[in-house]
């Protein structure tokens, strides 16, 4: 009987090299992101009862990528019952954003007010008519609104 394949048959020489050196370059170190963050503190205004209002978390400055600068403008959003003490505020939302960076403390600023859905949802009733006013409003700075 004639086999045409034999059981003695050789691969092509150069060919495949790599099978048995696995990738190139190895498996790189899995490292944990937040071993390159570092906390920072929040300050709110000083028209506020509570000036520390949370923290945050910013990767550490490496290089040209400096960790104030992914810090500034970062807007945050804190119960007004938090920064007053008193709970009957809590609807309000208080927006505050980021302008400074000293240190381990980012100095923000009031950037906005909202309110709770839940507040604004018993505010607007079906069946009734909403009526919105705009105001022109002169603050004791002299500022209008």
């Amino acid at each position: 009987f004639f086999f045409p394949f034999s059981s003695s048959a050789a691969m092509a020489v150069g060919k495949n090299k790599r099978i048995s050196k696995g990738k190139k370059g190895g498996k790189k170190k899995q490292l944990d992101p937040f071993m390159k963050k570092d906390w920072y503190d929040l300050k709110a205004p000083s028209m506020f009862n509570v000036r520390n209002c949370g923290k945050t978390m910013c990767t550490r400055t490496q290089g040209i990528k400096i960790a104030s600068d992914s810090l500034k403008g970062r807007v945050y959003e804190v119960s007004l019952g938090d920064l007053n003490n008193d709970e009957d505020q809590g609807y309000r939302k208080i927006r505050l954003k980021c302008e400074d960076v000293q240190g381990k403390n980012c100095l923000l600023q009031f950037h906005g007010m909202d309110f709770t859905t839940d507040r604004l949802r018993s505010l607007v009733r079906k069946w009734q008519s909403l009526i919105e006013a705009s105001v022109d409003v002169k603050t004791t700075g002299g500022y209008y609104l």
